[in-house]
This record gives structure tokens, sequence and C-alpha cells, in this order.
């Protein structure tokens, strides 16, 4: 049995736990850290009554951090409610609860991997790093993989072709600061300049950039998207795929948590692709490394660490 812990139960951690539960064939240990435990008391009801016909080995409780020491993998999604403001905006409130988190941690014994989803991302992503002490290799941001799935699905439709066969990715921050590298991007080995004009290409990095204040504003949040993600990475560590997304990183160049290209396998980080980008692109990755840095050291002063 595989052994899950998820500490933050709100839209994006239930979406993760249901999206886990009724699309993977594994055999699960799923504990749930929340302060809202009377809720969580329906949701679970709910969920494994949904999955009596799906001939499924998988355990779901309301936890404890007891739980983290044999954990194979540990999801952090908890921080405070999403708005459609830029995502550093809410840095301090949900720093005030990653020390919360990460002090509890410390206590366990737990050696696994660590997946975060919980905004600002990267900053939040290095914080969980640093406040546990815990190797790089093993703390991974869901980063720009959202993004890159916005990307593709947007030129999905516009070009008519499968996301699947959309080599396209979105780097630095998720966040303002994040870019495509579209040098870099093809679809059957033919640059992606073949089926969209610059004009197309920078309305659709606008377009990726905003889509989740776009989505804010008509639903109130986003979940399933950062959820499949978080899936997503769940399976390649599990199973030890060794399948590259763009996911937030510690880059040793930057000194900073960005978004880069990397393999994940049951080890975490297996590998860091490097890929060649143009000087501008360089640039873009830069400012997204400023950016980063300059809320870290807001939090975390480089002298202190």
């Amino acid at each position: 049995m595989n052994n899950i812990v998820i500490i933050g139960c709100g839209n994006v951690g239930l979406s993760y736990l249901k999206k886990l539960c009724l699309e993977s064939n594994l055999d699960l240990n799923i504990s749930l850290i929340d302060i809202n435990t009377d809720h969580l008391k329906g949701e679970i009801l709910d969920l494994e009554q949904s999955l009596v016909y799906k001939n499924k080995n998988i355990n779901i409780k309301i936890g404890t951090y007891d739980d983290c020491n044999n954990a194979d993998i540990i999801v952090i999604t908890a921080g405070i409610s999403q708005s459609d403001k830029d995502r550093l905006n809410d840095l301090y409130k949900t720093n005030e609860i990653i020390v919360d988190i990460t002090s509890k941690l410390r206590d366990t014994n737990f050696k696994g991997i660590y997946l975060v989803a919980s905004n600002p991302l990267d900053v939040i992503t290095e914080l969980v790093a640093h406040y546990t002490d815990h190797s790089y290799n093993k703390v991974i941001g869901t980063g720009t993989m959202l993004d890159t799935a916005r990307l593709k699905s947007l030129i999905s439709k516009k070009i008519e072709v499968l996301a699947s066969d959309i080599n396209v990715y979105v780097l630095g921050e998720h966040g303002n600061s994040q870019f495509v590298a579209w040098s870099n991007a093809n679809i059957g080995l033919q640059n992606i300049s073949c089926f969209l004009t610059e004009e197309e290409k920078e309305q659709l990095s606008l377009e990726t950039k905003k889509m989740g204040s776009t989505i804010v504003k008509s639903k109130g949040y986003t979940s399933d998207g950062v959820a499949s993600c978080l899936v997503e990475l769940t399976l390649a560590i599990i199973m030890n795929l060794k399948k590259v997304y763009a996911i937030s990183n510690y880059n040793s160049y930057y000194d900073v948590y960005l978004s880069t290209p990397a393999v994940i396998g049951k080890n975490g980080i297996e590998d860091i692709i490097n890929i060649k980008l143009t000087k501008d692109e360089e640039e873009k990755l830069k400012e997204s490394s400023e950016i980063i840095t300059e809320a870290l050291e807001e939090i975390l002063p480089k002298e202190l660490y």
C-alpha cells in the first residue's frame, strides 16, 4: 500500500483526493489533515460510497501528523482563500500557515517526497524545503506544469491538434513573470511557428498568464487543473515513470525555486533537463528568478540561511 498524507483539504486538496481515488488504480492509504474535521467526515463518507463499484483498495481517514512518519508522499495544498490578485500579495498570511505546518512536520520521521501546491507557489515551495531541511530533489512544486497544461489546451483548440502532441513549456514563475519557451516549441518535430503567427503566440501567452484570474472571476476558485497536476506527479513518483514536467524546483544557478523541465520518478526529481533558450528567454528566466527571490527575501533574508 502507498501512504499519502494531504495537508489542507480545501478546494484543491479535495479535488486532488477525488481524482486520485477515482482515476488511478493505486492501492492507497490516504490521511487527511485539516482544521475542518466535521466537513471532512462527510467528504470521506461520500467518496467511500462512490468507490464501491470501482473495486479499488483505498482507505481514507482523518489523520494526524503521526501519519506522516510512514508516508511516501505528503501533499501540501494549505493556504488562504484564492483571489484574482497577484499571488505574491498573500504571501505573509500563507507563510504563517506553512510555518505552523512545517514545525509539526519536523517532529516526524518523514523521509518521502513533498508535493506543494500552495500559492505563491515558487516561494512557498522553497520555504517548505528550508523549514523542513528536506532534500531539494524531494520538495517539488506544481509550478508552471499547470500553466503549460493551460497553454497546450488553448493551442489545441486553436489549431485542432491533440494537446498531448504539442511540445511546449511555460517556464519561470507560476505567476505574472512566467513566459513561454517558444523557441523550443514544436508539433511532430515541426517548429510551432509553422502553425501560429507571432501575434497568435503573444495572445496565447497572455491568455495563459491570465487564465487563473479568468477562472477565479467566473468560478470563484481554481482546483481541477492543479489537482490533475498533483495526480500526475503522484503517479510518476509511485510508479517511477520518469516523466518530464515543468515543475518548480531548486535552480542552483539562480539560487531559487522556479520552473524548468525535470524528470520525475521514485526519488522525486531524478534529473533536470537543460534546454537551450534564446537570449530573450534567458532574460525572462532571470527576471522570474529575481521576482521570486525578492518575494522570498521579504520572509527569509538570505543571511538567515
